[in-house]
């Protein structure tokens, strides 16, 4: 059932990619692209574009399980405060695939802010998991909540060369999750910035073995299932290895 969120103006999910109706969508995949702390100008298609690999490569890799993917295009590109529009809409885009495929599990992926847009909106009923790629994890006198995180899988992989988003702050912030959910990880991919282009094969591949292995249930690959199970901070700081994903 969806939730009760609010009715979004503007929000929109991009074309369907991977399964159709004809083939039936089983699982759903819904991508969320980076934005800025304020701004009330449309959505950014350059941020939109920066995404389109991994939507790519999901909805490919989870085609025979019947996987759909959809980049959400916000309203705004700012956070904006206290509105976290980018939040909302990820929870009206959950509200909108449930209307249009059903009851399907749904994995929210989200970069840069809009990873902490899947974080804030994982909560909504349909949700099975997150994986939130250099997550913009603003420090203040409030944190970033985690409750809503309970029953949820959860990723987190964040470059340890990160000068934008501050990557100690998404560990702290996943320790927090883990003391109520034991079902989250994070990894720190070594040497790479905030966009994670030295190891982008590495990450996609990452978040594919997460994505199927949460919606489709595809076995998880060994390090992602150490990472779930080490305590903090082995579980919250594995090194992504070079290579990962290769020979899968």
């Amino acid at each position: 059932m969806a939730s009760q969120a609010l009715p979004v103006r503007g929000a929109r999910l991009g074309r369907a990619v991977g399964a159709d109706a004809v083939r039936g969508v089983r699982a759903a995949v819904i991508v969320l692209p980076a934005a800025l702390p304020t701004s009330t100008r449309h959505g950014s298609p350059l941020s939109t574009a920066a995404v389109r690999p991994i939507v790519r490569r999901l909805a490919r890799a989870g085609a025979q399980e019947g996987l759909v993917a959809h980049v959400v295009r916000y309203r705004f590109r700012g956070w904006n405060g206290g509105h976290a529009h980018p939040a909302r809409d990820a929870a009206w885009a959950a509200d909108e695939v449930v209307r249009r495929y059903g009851d399907v599990p749904v994995c929210l992926v989200g970069f840069d802010m809009g990873a902490r847009a899947a974080l804030h909106a994982a909560g909504h009923p349909a949700v099975h998991a997150v994986v939130a790629l250099a997550p913009w994890l603003p420090s203040g006198p409030e944190p970033d909540p985690v409750k809503q995180l309970a029953g949820r899988h959860v990723l987190i992989a964040h470059g340890t060369d990160d000068s934008v988003c501050d990557p100690e702050l998404s560990y702290r912030y996943a320790a927090r999750a883990k003391k109520i959910n034991p079902d989250v990880c994070r990894f720190e991919v070594h040497s790479d910035g905030h966009a994670l282009h030295h190891h982008r094969p590495e990450v996609l591949a990452l978040a594919q073995d997460f994505t199927l292995g949460t919606l489709c249930g595809h076995p998880l690959s060994r390090p992602v299932v150490d990472a779930l199970a080490a305590p903090p901070p082995l579980g919250l700081r594995m090194p992504l290895a070079s290579g990962f994903g290769r020979g899968r």
